[in-house]
């Protein structure tokens, strides 16, 4: 038996000031995408915003359905809608912000099991790590790679 561990490591800011200003436009445009969700059901207000290697910015943001499992997360939204709209363009970096009540919310927000294998299945498609930037009111925090939200990612077809 061999014991084995798996570390992940990531920065945190300390407001969108500390960030490249490519970056705070990707948060801008997450923070900006909450406004588009609909979200009568639970209020919460997710935006999110990929940045394409060339620069490029796309959003998108939740969906709720009064049948649940019929709704969509904003970082698939995004994701789906920059792979379907821009073939083969790779995505180099995704940003994720949650409002309730009109205000974001303080911790960062992380996205749920699902979108994090979305998440890792764009990746590779782009054959590029994909920075991950999780957005809340006082600090972000960035992530180098879709691995370091989700080790072990599925990827064996």
């Amino acid at each position: 038996m061999t014991n084995k561990e798996i570390r992940i490591s990531y920065i945190e800011y300390n407001g969108i000031d500390e960030l490249k200003t490519d970056d705070q436009e990707l948060v801008k445009a997450a923070i900006a995408a909450t406004a588009t969700a609909y979200a009568p059901y639970s209020n919460f207000h997710v935006g999110a915003a990929v940045r394409f290697e060339d620069g490029e910015v796309v959003q998108g943001s939740n969906q709720e359905n009064a049948a649940y499992p019929s709704g969509i997360c904003a970082e698939r939204t995004t994701l789906f809608y920059a792979s379907a709209s821009r073939p083969g363009k790779p995505m180099a970096a995704l940003a994720i912000a949650a409002c309730q009540g009109g205000k974001l919310i303080e911790e960062p927000v992380t996205p749920c099991g699902a979108c994090r294998q979305v998440m890792a299945q764009y990746q590779l498609k782009s054959g590029m790590p994909m920075r991950i930037l999780l957005v809340g009111a006082h600090k972000i925090w960035e992530f180098a790679k879709v691995e370091d939200l989700l080790p072990l990612m599925f990827d064996s077809i």
